[in-house]
């Protein structure tokens, strides 16, 4: 794609470092949704939690950089950014919230988090889909910078506020 091709020169280990590192946190996100995964085996959970953390971390830095260099005019580093930093923020606050045991914050922030990393797959939806369309991609882009992740978050908001991320106790003593 021409709009990351020009990391290249100067910024390959960002991009390299996104490229390679975010699909792996994309991987390890079906584990942490796995209610019988986090309920069987509780030590899994918390050490692939550590490398879905670190790996946003990675990735979430370079992301800021790369939203910072982009080409696709500022609508798409806006868009860009805000998720950058929105994902880092949600998944330290998730983190903080699993360290001191508030698991229905951690809950609710880990799925915050899991709406912004899905933005890696939404956004390779909405590109073909927009190029079958025949949008040109000089206006599609830098749309898909935010429709790949707000969507997400606002149908994980409304999930979140219907009651669904509460632990199954305090559903049963609410």
């Amino acid at each position: 794609m021409p709009v990351m091709a020009h990391h290249l020169p100067g910024n390959a280990w960002l991009l390299y470092s996104h490229i390679a590192v975010a699909p792996i946190v994309l991987g390890l996100l079906p584990f942490h949704l796995s209610t019988g995964l986090r309920k069987s085996r509780p030590g899994l959970h918390k050490w692939l939690g550590r490398f879905y953390g670190a790996g946003i971390l990675v990735s979430g830095i370079a992301s800021i950089d790369l939203a910072l260099t982009t080409t696709a005019g500022p609508i798409a580093l806006s868009g860009f950014l805000l998720l950058a930093l929105l994902w880092l923020l949600a998944t330290c606050l998730g983190i903080a919230a699993g360290i001191r045991r508030d698991i229905a914050t951690h809950r609710r922030w880990m799925l915050r988090s899991a709406a912004m990393t899905f933005a890696a797959v939404t956004l390779r939806v909405y590109l073909p889909l927009s190029l079958a369309a025949g949008l040109p991609f000089e206006l599609a882009y830098p749309a898909i910078a935010w429709l790949c992740w707000v969507p997400n978050l606002l149908v994980n908001e409304w999930y979140l506020r219907r009651g669904h991320a509460r632990p199954r106790a305090q559903v049963l003593a609410a």
